[in-house]
């Protein structure tokens, strides 16, 4: 095969290592992701670790990962993975990138070049590396979730800080050059827009957390507690560590209970023959009414 190298400031490589089954220093087992971007001509590259691989996660990942290069690529070349192409490339049809990631490479100010579908080998450059990823599996048992995120983004920095075989280059030095060939970075308010911020909430009295003055359960068990939440397509997303504790719709009124959270809260403190199911209803939609005009 013929070696080929792109010129500064041209192409990106997307791709994604999937499904890495990894147990943790508790026991518990996770299947996580990591997501790569590979500048083609510096190597230089950012890691991403999650266990989602929702097409936010992603937008957040590129859009983070061109503040860390100082710029955006003319063109991202990504294989057909379903968060980017409504049809996939072949060799009888150019393929169909979605409308929101569309919008995106608009945004950001990239094209989408979709490799062929069944040759790998167009993306060779970032695939080599991801083989790194299989580091992790020396590491089982080792870490909780947010150690092994700090060990993925020590080994990101550990490769883009060491001398390349095939450039012949160290790439963190190389990106130096290459920033300038780079596009802009869109304004500060565009990014903003596709980015996921992780905030830590406190659980009150009433198993209840507060987002933006409006309030949402959480099972019975974790008052006082400390959670992290996630808010991406219009959901929030409550964690303990790595667990998803509960999953809401982002919603206008002042207090969101689900029924479930709420009749086993009112479970405890009542006698077993109470009709809590039509007592939980009755009371939740007085508190309905009470908050839904506010």
């Amino acid at each position: 095969m013929i070696r080929f190298e792109t010129p500064p400031g041209e192409q990106a490589q997307l791709d994604w290592k999937e499904n890495i089954r990894y147990s943790t220093k508790n026991g518990e087992i996770l299947y996580v992701n990591v997501c790569m971007l590979l500048l083609s001509h510096s190597r230089f590259r950012a890691f991403n670790l999650s266990i989602s691989k929702s097409q936010s996660i992603l937008l957040a990942f590129l859009t983070e990962s061109f503040e860390a290069f100082g710029g955006v690529p003319k063109t991202i070349l990504t294989d057909n993975m379903k968060t980017i192409m409504d049809e996939p490339r072949t060799e009888y049809q150019k393929g169909k990138v979605n409308d929101r990631f569309y919008q995106f490479a608009k945004d950001m100010g990239f094209e989408v070049r979709p490799c062929i579908a069944g040759r790998p080998r167009t993306k060779a450059k970032v695939e080599a590396p991801m083989k790194l990823i299989d580091e992790i599996h020396a590491y089982q048992g080792k870490f909780d979730f947010e150690g092994l995120h700090q060990f993925v983004q020590k080994l990101c920095d550990r490769i883009n800080n060491s001398y390349h075989q095939g450039t012949g280059k160290i790439p963190i030095l190389a990106l130096k050059k290459e920033r300038n060939l780079l596009s802009p970075l869109p304004h500060e308010r565009i990014r903003d827009f596709y980015k996921i911020n992780q905030i830590l909430v406190k659980v009150n009295q009433s198993n209840m957390i507060t987002f933006k003055s409006n309030q949402y359960s959480v099972p019975p068990g974790y008052i006082g507690q400390t959670l992290s939440l996630q808010v991406y397509d219009n959901h929030i997303f409550i964690y303990y560590n790595t667990e998803l504790v509960v999953q809401h719709t982002i919603s206008q009124l002042k207090i969101n209970y689900k029924p479930e959270h709420y009749v086993e809260t009112l479970a405890r403190g009542l006698p077993s023959s109470t009709n809590i199911e039509e007592l939980a209803r009755k009371n939740l939609e007085a508190i309905n009414e009470v908050y839904k005009n506010e």
